[in-house]
């Protein structure tokens, strides 16, 4: 029975995840431009994506972005469940906050960041109605620094996920080998830098994976937020396979860039995966 219940959803699967990559990864290597085309063109696709300045630009932008939002989401969800890991009062209260900004989707707080970084509309204009008319906040719309808004919209969205990780994992660790150290004369810090933070490590690796997966694949986060732009200024290798397969006719070249992305996630998840499953038949 309950196989019988799991097959269409097995069977959803296969097709319409697996079969796509697969047929993704047959695109690449085919003639396909504004069409598919199955006709073998070899490593062509490829050759015209590295030939491609745009796609240099959205490695280098996923580069500042991915590198940026992986740290300080982090940084912030530790520090962040760590307090919380204080039993301070209202705690109950702070946790369905932190976690809110995950329950929205990608596009509304691509939407709303957009709306409050807006020099027209949003901070700007709020400071200069209080008397602040030297402020300026123009990161929405200048080349230099649009990326570091994708990073703050997408920090604000991901780190109280990233906070409940840590903090499932800090209330998983015995307290008795907390209370020996206390009682040894340990201070605080110690205690969390050699003592409970290096059991976390299997939660650093999941949370690293993670956020890994969701910085290669941000899209609707850029769009909502950016469009790409100003100029390419926010292109990433997802917003470079949507336009160059669906707008540019370039649908080889498209394919060859998702399954760029797709190595790279690949890359990290497989020795992961690998090391897990070692790990439990020993």
């Amino acid at each position: 029975m309950a196989k019988l219940v799991l097959s269409p959803s097995l069977a959803v699967t296969l097709v319409f995840v697996y079969g796509f990559i697969v047929w993704t990864v047959v695109l690449s290597f085919s003639t396909s431009r504004l069409l598919p085309i199955y006709k073998w063109a070899g490593l062509e696709q490829y050759a015209r994506l590295w030939a491609t300045p745009n796609w240099y630009v959205a490695i280098k932008n996923l580069g500042i972005y991915g590198g940026l939002y992986i740290a300080i989401s982090l940084f912030l969800g530790l520090f962040i469940a760590i307090l919380l890991d204080q039993r301070i009062r209202g705690e109950g209260g702070l946790r369905p906050i932190f976690l809110y900004p995950m329950a929205i989707s990608f596009i509304v707080t691509g939407t709303a960041w957009k709306w409050f970084l807006n020099p027209g509309l949003g901070l700007d204009r709020v400071m200069h109605s209080w008397g602040w008319t030297s402020f300026t906040f123009d990161w929405l719309i200048n080349p230099d620094m649009a990326i570091y808004t994708v990073v703050i919209a997408g920090v604000w969205q991901t780190s109280g996920f990233i906070m409940a990780m840590f903090l499932a994992g800090l209330r998983g660790i015995d307290n008795e080998v907390i209370k020996a150290a206390q009682i040894d004369g340990a201070p605080t810090l110690q205690i969390y830098w050699r003592i409970i933070i290096p059991q976390l490590r299997p939660v650093f690796l999941s949370a690293l994976i993670i956020l890994l997966h969701m910085a290669i694949k941000s899209y609707d986060l850029v769009i909502a937020l950016t469009g790409g732009g100003p100029g390419n200024a926010t292109e990433l290798p997802s917003t470079f396979m949507y336009s160059y397969t669906f707008t540019r006719n370039a649908m080889g070249v498209g394919a060859a860039s998702a399954v760029m992305m797709l190595m790279t996630i690949a890359a990290v998840i497989v020795p992961y995966l690998y090391s897990e499953l070692r790990e439990r038949r020993t």
